[in-house]
């Protein structure tokens, strides 16, 4: 497996102050949506998940992975567009 890098970082607000985090990888998706997530369980979300599972194992570009991400994210309210 390797980090599966994004073409341009994607900007969340997390935790219960809004901390800012920039992620620029697949890896750094993944962890945000398996372990931090508030609104697990929905369509994008799942869709996210196996995204950049795929994107880490080569299966898809991590560009794909950061899309779902994207949309996973604004469904959540935490991208910082």
């Amino acid at each position: 497996m390797y980090d599966a890098w994004f073409s341009k970082p994607i900007s969340v607000a997390t935790g219960v102050s809004g901390d800012i985090r920039n992620l620029t990888n697949a890896r750094q998706a993944f962890d945000l949506l398996n372990d931090h997530w508030r609104d697990g369980g929905s369509d994008k979300h799942r869709s996210a998940k196996r995204a950049c599972q795929q994107a880490l194992n080569g299966s898809v570009s991590a560009d794909v992975a950061r899309d779902a991400f994207i949309d996973a994210a604004r469904e959540a309210r935490i991208l910082v567009e």
